[in-house]
C-alpha cells in the first residue's frame, strides 16, 4: 500500500492518518519513519543540479568529493558537523555562513577552525548554484552576496552541501521534539511521548543517519509496537485535552 499522509491525530486512540487519496486510515500502533528532508535554500539552480553537485547528506554523498573543493552552507551544530566529516575527504572545505560567529558548541566550533583545509566566509549567503548541464550535470561554483555590502563572486566549488531537517512537521504539536524538530524519545527505545507511537531512523537521529543505523532503529520500533499491541488495554484513550494557544498560516 502506498500513500501520502498529510494529517494525523495522535489525541486519542485509534490514531487516524488523513491521506492525500481521501483514505482515512485508523491504526492502534503507529511508527514514523519519514526520515530527513533538504534544507533547500530557494534557488531554482539547486533544484537543478540536486543530486549532481548539490547533496544534503555529507555522510552519503561525501566519497564522491574525495579530493575536491566543496562548500557547506550553515552556522549550525548540523553544518560543522558535515564541514568536519568533510574536511577528512575534500582537498578543501569551505563554510558560508550569513552571520559572523556560528550558533555550533564551542568544542565543534574548536575542532572545525583547527583544520588546516578548512575556511569559514563570514557574513555571506549564497545566491546561485553555478555548473554545466551538457553532456552531464555538474557543480562548478556558487555565487555568494554579501549580507552587509550586497557584493557578489563567484566561488569555485565541486559540491555544495544544503544539510537536511527531519521530516516531522506532520507531528509537530502533538509529539515532544527538540528545537531543531527531532523527535524525542526513551533511552535505548523509540517510544515517542505518546503511547502507542514509535519512530525511527532520521526523525529521532541527528548523529549518525545513515541506512543500517535507521533499519536497526525500524527493528526495535516493530519490536516496542508489537508489544505495545500485546498489552491487555489497547481500546481507545481518553482524549488529550489542550489548550490552543494561536493558529498561523
Amino acid at each position: 500500500m502506498y500513500d501520502i499522509i498529510t494529517s494525523v491525530d495522535l489525541w486519542k486512540r485509534p490514531f487516524r492518518l488523513q491521506a492525500h487519496s481521501g483514505d482515512t486510515y485508523l491504526a492502534d500502533a503507529l511508527i514514523i519513519a519519514a526520515g530527513a528532508q533538504p534544507r533547500w535554500l530557494g534557488l531554482p539552480s539547486e533544484k537543478i543540479f540536486a543530486g549532481f553537485g548539490v547533496s544534503a547528506c555529507a555522510t552519503s554523498d561525501g566519497f564522491f568529493y574525495r579530493n575536491k573543493e566543496v562548500v557547506v552552507v550553515g552556522g549550525g551544530n548540523t553544518a560543522v558537523e558535515e564541514a568536519l566529516y568533510l574536511s577528512n575527504l575534500a582537498s578543501k572545505v569551505t563554510v558560508v555562513h550569513c552571520r559572523d560567529r556560528f550558533r555550533a558548541e564551542p568544542i565543534l566550533q574548536d575542532r572545525l577552525l583547527a583544520r588546516p583545509n578548512v575556511d569559514v566566509i563570514w557574513n555571506h549567503v549564497i545566491d546561485e548554484v553555478i555548473g554545466e548541464r551538457e553532456p552531464r550535470k555538474s557543480v562548478t561554483a556558487v555565487r555568494i552576496r554579501d549580507v552587509n555590502t550586497g557584493d557578489a563572486k563567484e566561488l569555485p566549488t565541486h559540491g555544495l552541501f544544503i544539510g537536511h531537517d527531519p521530516a516531522t512537521a506532520l507531528f509537530r504539536g502533538q509529539l515532544d521534539m527538540d528545537g531543531a524538530g527531532y523527535i524525542k524519545v526513551g533511552s535505548w527505545s523509540t517510544k515517542t511521548s505518546v503511547p502507542g507511537v514509535l519512530a525511527a531512523g532520521d526523525v529521532i537521529d541527528p548523529v549518525f543517519r545513515r541506512a543500517i543505523s535507521a533499519a536497526g532503529m525500524g527493528s526495535m520500533a516493530a519490536l516496542e509496537a508489537e508489544k505495545f499491541l500485546a498489552e491487555p488495554l489497547v481500546t481507545p484513550a481518553e482524549t488529550r485535552e489542550i489548550e490552543i494557544i494561536g493558529v498561523y498560516g
